[in-house]
């Protein structure tokens, strides 16, 4: 068997926070990992849609990030959007 080349394996605390919250046509549960890994940005998954994104400020300023990562119509992706700009 030939040797297993890694390019990283790294052990890092981490702060996650879970939250659930009911938007207007859908509910959201989330896991927001942050971590110093990703240049200040938190690791944003969404287990019901079984999704996740890298997220930082800019990523929320950037128009249809997040309809596209999550699969969000824009109303959706706007009550994402609100409630990330909180944390992030």
């Amino acid at each position: 068997m030939p040797e297993r080349f890694y390019l990283y394996d790294d052990t890092e605390n981490t702060k996650t926070r879970f939250v659930s919250f009911v938007g207007e046509n859908q509910r959201f549960d989330l896991a927001i990992t942050q971590t110093n890994r990703h240049y200040g940005k938190s690791l944003v998954l969404d287990m019901q849609g079984n999704r996740f994104a890298i997220i930082g400020p800019d990523d929320l300023e950037e128009e249809g990030y997040l309809e596209f990562a999550f699969q969000l119509n824009e109303e959706d992706a706007e009550e994402l959007r609100s409630f990330l700009a909180e944390i992030v």
